[in-house]
């Protein structure tokens, strides 16, 4: 199924912006819709955003919309993760993951995605 490798995690203050990255190989990249998800210690792995197949169709946790953009590239085999006015309560272990291919359906639930990165850890400091 390829592997996904996710990148660009960090320490940043409250109000900062961090971009991830979440590079997709051994696979038809562009025949998978993809999230991110996050998990806090302590609870449990939750959705914040998933993108299409094209790009064309994007759903997002309430939680972060307006603050969070998914996109991705097709042509790099990457699916990113623009973050910007963070808070500290979006610390958490960050990750992508790859849907059934040719589903576009855009799932929030974690056991719909076949396929997951090994997580990129983001802290937000108060």
């Amino acid at each position: 199924q390829g592997q996904l490798v996710e990148s660009g995690g960090g320490l940043v203050q409250a109000g900062g912006s961090l971009r991830l990255s979440c590079a997709a190989s051994g696979r038809t990249f562009s025949s998978y819709a993809m999230g991110w998800f996050r998990q806090a210690p302590g609870k449990e792995r939750e959705f914040v955003a998933a993108i299409s197949r094209s790009g064309g169709t994007t759903n997002y946790a309430d939680s972060v919309k307006g603050r969070f953009t998914i996109s991705r590239d097709n042509a790099k085999n990457t699916v990113y993760l623009q973050m910007n006015s963070l808070k500290p309560e979006d610390t958490a272990v960050y990750y992508c993951a790859a849907r059934r291919p040719y589903s576009d359906y855009l799932s929030r639930v974690p056991a719909d995605f076949d396929s997951w990165g090994q997580g990129t850890q983001v802290t937000v400091s108060s």
